[in-house]
C-alpha cells in the first residue's frame, strides 16, 4: 500500500469529474442508481422464495438487459460521448512500443539497481535497465548500467514484478458513485498492481458486445493509471457477440450460473453454460465461471438480520460445490477452457484436482479475503465482510491454503468489488440487505504477504500467485515477470515495513475495508508501469489487448 493520501489536486478533481459526465452517455431508459438500489439487496443475498424457478422474474430481468445492453442504444451513446469530447472515430487504444537497445548505446530511459531483485525464482543483486517500456537488460550488481533515471534500492527495498489483478470491478461508466477508473486504477497502483483486468458487470452497460467494449474503453482510456485489460461477458441471448469480442480483444468470458447481482447481466443455466463452452471452443476463449448453484441457494436459509452465522448459512459450500461440478463436467464434455472465480469452499479441492489430473482445462483462483479473515471473528452487523461466495470458516481457510500450495487453486486475485456506503447498509448492519462485496485492490498484496511471512511462505511465492500466474491464464505474454523483454511493470516493495490500515487514506472511491485498524506488513514505495513511475496525479495507463499484452 502507498503512503501517499488521494490527491486532491484541481487537475485531478477536473478529469474525475469529466470521467464521471462521460459515464452518463446518453440519457437512458434505465436509471443506474435505481436499477443498483433495486438490485443491491435481494440479487446478492438470495431471490425471495419462488424467484429462482419464475419464469415471470426471468423475463422481467431479462426485458431490463435488453434494454440497457442494447447495441444501438449503446452507440447512441458513443456517438454523444464523441461528439461531447471532440474525439475522432478511434478508441483511443494505444499499443506498447517495441523495445531496443539504448538509442546512444550506453544510457537507459531507466535503471534500477539493488541486493533484492527478483529474478527467476528468487532475488539476486541485480541492475535492470529499461528502454521504451521494456526490460532491455538485467545484469549483476555492479555492472554499472547507465539511465535516464537511476534508481537505487535502499536495504529494506525489494524489487517486484507489478501485480495483474485478473478480477476488479470497476463499475463505469454507469455506477460512478460506486467507483470509477481513475480511483480505481490509482488504487491499483497505491497496491503494486499495475494490470488489471475489469469485469464485465457492474458497468451500464454490461460488456456483451462490441459497441459496449468500446464505449467502456472510450471512457477509460484517459483515466487509466495502470495497464487495464477487459472480460467479456457471458448472458442469455448474447452467444452471437461472443465472437466479435474476442476478436477485439477480450481475454475471455463471465458468466453468472445464479442472479449476478444486477438485472442487466443475467446468468446461465448449466445447460446454456456447456452451449456457450462449445461456441468459445471454435476460437480458444475462455469461460470464467462465478460458480454457486441458485437452486441450492433458493432452499438454504435467508440472510436477514445482523447475525453472520445466519448470512453465512444462507450461502453454503454445498452451492459452491454443485455449481463447480457442473463447470468441470461441461468443460469436459466439450473440451473448452474454463476458470472457477472466487473459490470460497475448499470442499471442491479434490473435484478441481481430480479434473486436472484428467486433463479438463480448469483453474481456480481465491481471493485475500478468504485466505486472511475468518467467519468466527466476523462481528455481528459488520457488514463490510459480506461478499458472495461468503468468507468461512478456520478449517476451510487452512485447507484453501493447501490448495494453493499444491497447486490446485492456480493463483490469487482481489475480486475488487466496491459500492457506496449505503449500499453496505452500515448503521442497520442487516446481511440480507447489504451489497455484498470487498474493495481490496489496494490492500492485496500486503494482506496476503502478512498471512504468507506469517506461515513461513516467500515473497516470490506469492508474486508468483499474484502476477506471473493470473498473467499466463489470461494470455499475456509481457507481463508477470521481470525477465527480457516483457514490460517493464516495477514495484519498489518494503517487505518488512509495516502500516495500519484506515480506509480514509486508501484510493478506493468509497472508505469502507473490512481490514480497518489491521496492521499489515509490505509498503509499496514505487511503482512504474512500463518504466514510468506512477505520481496518482497524471494518468499513463494504456488499454490492453488479448494477444497484445
Amino acid at each position: 500500500m502507498s503512503d501517499n493520501e488521494q490527491p486532491d489536486t484541481d487537475e485531478t478533481a477536473g478529469r474525475e469529474e469529466a470521467g464521471e459526465r462521460a459515464s452518463r452517455g446518453a440519457d437512458a431508459a434505465v436509471s443506474p442508481s435505481e436499477l443498483a438500489r433495486d438490485n443491491a439487496a435481494s440479487s446478492v443475498t438470495k431471490p425471495g422464495p419462488g424467484a429462482v424457478a419464475s419464469e415471470a422474474e426471468e423475463a422481467r430481468q431479462q426485458a431490463v438487459s435488453d434494454d440497457v445492453n442494447d447495441p444501438e442504444r449503446v452507440r447512441v451513446q458513443i456517438r454523444d460521448f464523441r461528439r461531447r469530447h471532440g474525439l475522432e472515430d478511434s478508441e483511443g487504444t494505444v499499443t506498447g512500443a517495441v523495445p531496443g537497445r539504448p538509442r546512444d548505446g550506453s544510457r537507459f530511459d531507466l535503471v534500477v539497481r539493488g541486493q533484492r531483485v527478483q529474478c527467476g525464482a528468487g532475488f539476486q543483486p541485480r541492475e535492470v535497465g529499461v528502454v521504451d517500456g521494456r526490460i532491455a537488460a538485467i545484469e549483476p550488481l555492479g555492472s554499472g548500467l547507465e539511465g535516464e533515471r537511476v534508481v537505487e534500492l535502499s536495504d529494506d527495498e525489494t524489487l517486484i514484478s507489478g501485480l495483474v489483478d485478473a478480477h476488479v470491478h470497476v463499475n463505469e461508466p454507469g455506477r460512478t458513485e460506486w467507483e470509477g477508473f481513475a480511483s480505481a486504477t490509482r488504487a491499483a497502483a497505491a497496491g503494486g498492481v499495475t494490470t488489471i483486468l475489469d469485469m464485465p458487470l457492474n458497468s451500464i452497460p454490461s460488456t456483451v458486445n462490441a459497441p459496449a467494449l468500446e464505449y467502456k474503453r472510450l471512457v477509460a482510456a484517459p483515466q487509466a493509471f495502470v495497464d487495464v485489460g477487459f472480460w467479456g461477458g457471458a448472458i442469455p441471448g448474447s452467444k452471437s457477440h461472443l465472437r466479435e469480442l474476442h476478436d477485439e480483444g477480450v481475454f475471455g468470458f463471465k458468466c453468472f450460473l445464479l442472479h449476478s447481482g444486477v438485472d442487466e447481466f443475467p446468468h446461465l443455466e448449466p445447460d446454456e453454460l456447456e452451449e456457450y463452452l462449445k461456441e468459445l471452443t471454435g476460437f480458444d476463449a475462455m469461460m470464467i465461471v462465478h460458480a454457486e448453484d441458485s437452486r441450492a441457494i433458493d432452499r438454504a436459509p435467508h440472510a436477514e438480520g445482523d447475525h453472520y452465522r445466519r448470512f453465512l448459512d444462507s450461502r453454503p459450500r454445498g452451492a459452491e460445490n454443485l455449481a463447480i461440478a457442473e463447470v468441470i463436467e461441461r468443460t469436459r464434455w466439450t473440451g473448452a477452457r474454463a476458470h472457477v472465480l472466487h473459490l470460497s469452499s475448499s470442499d471442491a479441492l479434490p473435484m478441481i484436482r481430480t479434473a486436472k489430473r484428467d486433463g479438463v482445462d480448469i483453474t481456480a483462483e481465491t481471493c485475500p479475503h478468504y485466505l486472511t479473515l475468518l467467519a468466527e471473528e466476523i462481528p455481528n452487523g459488520a457488514t463490510a465482510y459480506k461478499c458472495c461466495p461468503p468468507i468461512r470458516e478456520v478449517d476451510n481457510r487452512e485447507l484453501l491454503w493447501e490448495g494453493l500450495l499444491d497447486g490446485t487453486i492456480d493463483y490469487i486475485a482481489s475480486d475488487h468489488s466496491p459500492s457506496t456506503l449505503d449500499l453496505k447498509d452500515l448503521a442497520g448492519g442487516d446481511f440480507g440487505v447489504a451489497w455484498g462485496g470487498i474493495s481490496s485492490v489496494q490492500l492485496g498484496l500486503a494482506v496476503v504477504w502478512s498471512e504468507a511471512r506469517r506461515r513461513g511462505i516467500g515473497l516470490e511465492q506469492v508474486v508468483e500467485w499474484m502476477s506471473a500466474r493470473p498473467a499466463a491464464r489470461a494470455g499475456m505474454t509481457r507481463k508477470g515477470r521481470v525477465a527480457l523483454g516483457f514490460d517493464a511493470d516495477l514495484v519498489v516493495f518494503a517487505p518488512d515495513d509495516t502500516f495500519v490500515v484506515e480506509a480514509r487514506r486508501l484510493h478506493h472511491r468509497n472508505p469502507i475495508t473490512p481490514y480497518e485498524g489491521r496492521a499489515l506488513s509490505g509498503v509499496v514505495r514505487q511503482t512504474f508501469v512500463r518504466g514510468t513511475e506512477v505520481d496518482f496525479r497524471t494518468p499513463h495507463g494504456r488499454l490492453i489487448r488479448r494477444g497484445e499484452a
